[in-house]
């Protein structure tokens, strides 16, 4: 007998056709719809609006499939690390940041990652799989301060735009009418520059744009990114220069900053000079250490420095304040350590 499939995570239009396969009314994806998304149903039971037949009929080959938590990290600053298990045995993790009047949840979109950076511990999990829209929603619909959420960043475990129709499934559940009706304007998702996938995303979707840059140099990314292999940077730009970016969303450009191989006065003129005619913002952030790695955070001094080379040159840029450091602050070491210990206990 095939195992039950998860309703959480499906679209309207994907409801609708479990709807006609069951044989049910039409109105009853949209009654689905709001007790997954408004009502916060765990079981198929709940819904009772729904007929006895019908929720007998969705309950012979359908769970709701929601997913709590299975361990929380807290910080001394407030930010929280939450670990949840995947539907494929493995552990992704989203970090909930509280900052006065915002609180901003990181998500994963994938379980490990195929992109190499050098600066990585996702990447060195290898990759493992993509999450579904269900698995990627549920990291905000299950997290105990979901009603405090201000903004969504999908920057966590992964690459979001490899995994780019879940991504934009999830987007569209997050701000349909029928979902959870929050306005793109809240939503950021991350990418290196994978651009078929990027095309896709600034067609189909209003959220913002964050470009994973941290060199401006092409044989320099080269060395830290892989993907420069096959998506030079400067195709990346060449692309975006051509959307009208401005009105309906906001662009930003993150930037790690590595001691002695990307803060020169160098690097901030080449800056300026490849994001020229772009309006964005820069995001300098610190380094988090991670093992095995040659590679050092610039200090602040360093980084405050190159800010003001840039301000002086007119670019926005601001220094993103470091968070959770005491609670394995980079993404992918919480998960990492887990599945170390899952498979040390099984070695036993």
């Amino acid at each position: 007998m095939d195992a039950k499939q998860n309703l959480f995570g499906l679209t309207l239009e994907q409801l609708k056709i479990v709807v006609r396969s069951l044989d049910l009314p039409a109105f009853t994806a949209t009654q689905l719809a709001d007790w997954l998304y408004k009502k916060h149903a765990g079981v198929i039971d709940e819904m009772t609006n729904l007929s006895k037949n019908a929720r007998r009929k969705l309950e012979e080959k359908y769970y709701v499939g929601l997913t709590l938590p299975s361990n929380v990290q807290t910080s001394v600053d407030g930010t929280k690390k939450y670990l949840y298990p995947t539907q494929t045995k493995k552990f992704i993790e989203s970090a909930y940041i509280p900052d006065d009047d915002r609180a901003t949840l990181c998500v994963s979109t994938q379980i490990g990652c195929k992109m190499g950076c050098l600066f990585c511990m996702t990447g060195k999990q290898g990759f493992q799989g993509n999450l579904t829209a269900g698995e990627i929603i549920n990291q905000i619909h299950s997290l105990p301060e979901f009603e405090n959420l201000t903004n969504i960043v999908y920057m966590g475990m992964g690459e979001p735009l490899d995994n780019i129709q879940a991504v934009l499934d999830s987007i569209e559940i997050m701000t349909a009418p029928w979902g959870y009706g929050w306005s793109p304007k809240r939503i950021t998702v991350s990418t290196i520059g994978i651009i078929p996938a990027m095309i896709s995303f600034l067609e189909k979707s209003d959220a913002h744009l964050a470009v994973s840059l941290h060199s401006p140099f092409d044989e320099e990314r080269r060395q830290i990114m892989p993907i420069q292999n096959v998506y030079p940077l400067t195709e990346v730009i060449r692309e975006l220069k051509k959307w009208d970016l401005g009105r309906q969303r906001r662009i930003s450009f993150e930037y790690i900053m590595f001691k002695g191989v990307n803060d020169s006065p160098r690097h901030a003129r080449e800056l300026v000079r490849l994001l020229n005619g772009i309006k964005c913002r820069i995001n300098l952030i610190r380094f988090h250490s991670i093992p095995d790695t040659v590679l050092e955070g610039t200090d602040v001094a360093g980084m405050v420095e190159f800010q003001n080379m840039l301000k002086a040159k007119g670019m926005t840029v601001t220094i993103r304040a470091s968070r959770g450091e005491d609670i394995f602050a980079a993404c992918g070491l919480l998960s990492t350590k887990e599945l170390l210990k899952r498979q040390q206990d099984t070695d036993y």
